[in-house]
């Protein structure tokens, strides 16, 4: 299955080829859960540091595709690295996440933003896909990300992480017309620099809209979706072959607005069943996911069960399998090792099964 003319097995599954099996990749599979990324992270603290050095970087979105050779690897970056290359600053601190001071909430601020410039201001994550595809050759998908308007706004807004969204939503509520223009603002960054990905080597792009769940379908329709809209409109016009992704977290209430973005494929968590998520989004669009990241701490029976219960469900067209959110920190990694085991033996345990 080597060689340069190969196409990667995840690619096929995006493009709505009939597989044997679904390729497998993990949201998060570079990180925490292994040994060998802690040690690096005690050596080199600063998660910023550690995703914007070529290097390191590729040092570590590589460990997990030397240790189970998925069918995906994915850029260790972060969904916020963007920012102040349109004149957004944040940090990440360890254990309390991402901190924007100060936070984006007047029209000044909103006017002071400028374009991005992706070789000016990103010329490290093209680095960095240059030599995860050279690594990797076609024996992999080479994945790029990047965050959505609305999650990447609540970010900016807010300042850091929330629980109930006040900031931003009160925004929404009093003063839609600056939000409106700072996520169209944003739309226009992520869109230019998903193409910069794309042109870089990334073969398959996924956007994250991790808080869009917490938004009510109306609001969803105002603030989420355009946006999404917008940016997919524009990559598409680009690069209209180069398959997209869309995940929300808690996205049961909004799978089939997702399938509105014009993505090709809806990353679907664990809160709805694979089975009736297909039945809902309809034959023309890709799923991807979704076991629970928590079914990694049962037995490997259990884990078995739980990849070829989904495996069944989804069918063997359009259908990456993952998890429904990236996995846990102390994830045992022999349980990963046989997650990744187990997906690639697939067609062979369901004609056993």
């Amino acid at each position: 299955m080597t060689g340069s003319t190969q196409v990667p097995y995840l690619l096929r599954a995006a493009r709505g080829e009939v597989l044997d099996r679904p390729p497998v990749w993990m949201m998060r599979q570079a990180g925490r859960y292994m040994k060998i990324y802690r040690d690096l992270r005690d050596k080199y603290p600063s998660f910023r540091e550690r995703s914007e050095t070529v290097d390191l970087a590729v040092e570590i979105s590589l460990q997990p595709w030397r240790a189970f050779r998925p069918d995906g690897v994915i850029l260790f970056s972060d969904i916020l690295t963007p920012l102040p290359g349109i004149g957004i600053p944040f940090d990440i601190i360890e254990s309390r996440g991402p901190i924007i001071d100060p936070p984006i909430r007047t029209q000044a601020q909103v006017d002071a933003l400028h374009e991005l410039d992706p070789e000016q201001h990103l010329s490290f994550v093209g680095k960095i896909l240059r030599t995860l595809r050279q690594e990797v050759g076609n024996e992999a998908a080479v994945l790029g990300f990047v965050g959505a308007p609305w999650t990447l706004a609540a970010y900016s807004i807010e300042g850091k992480g929330s629980k109930d969204y006040t900031i931003i939503k009160s925004m929404a509520f009093t003063e839609p017309a600056i939000l409106h223009q700072f996520l169209s603002k944003l739309a226009d960054a992520i869109a230019t620099y998903v193409c910069y990905q794309i042109e870089n080597g990334a073969q398959v792009v996924q956007m994250f809209d991790s808080w869009a769940g917490h938004l009510s379908p109306q609001d969803y329709d105002q603030f989420a979706l355009p946006y999404q809209q917008q940016v997919v409109r524009q990559v598409k016009a680009k690069y209209p072959d180069t398959p997209m992704i869309l995940y929300i977290n808690g996205s049961a209430g909004l799978l089939e607005r997702m399938a509105q973005s014009g993505v090709d494929i809806v990353s679907v968590d664990w809160t709805v069943d694979m089975a009736e998520a297909r039945r809902r989004l309809g034959p023309t669009v890709g799923v991807q996911g979704n076991i629970d990241p928590c079914a990694l701490f049962g037995s490997q029976a259990f884990i078995r069960d739980r990849i070829l219960d989904t495996i069944r469900k989804a069918g063997n067209q359009g259908h990456i399998l993952n998890l429904g959110h990236g996995i846990l920190p102390g994830t045992p990694e022999e349980n990963a090792a046989f997650f990744f085991e187990t997906a690639k033996q697939a067609d062979k345990l369901l004609a056993i099964a």
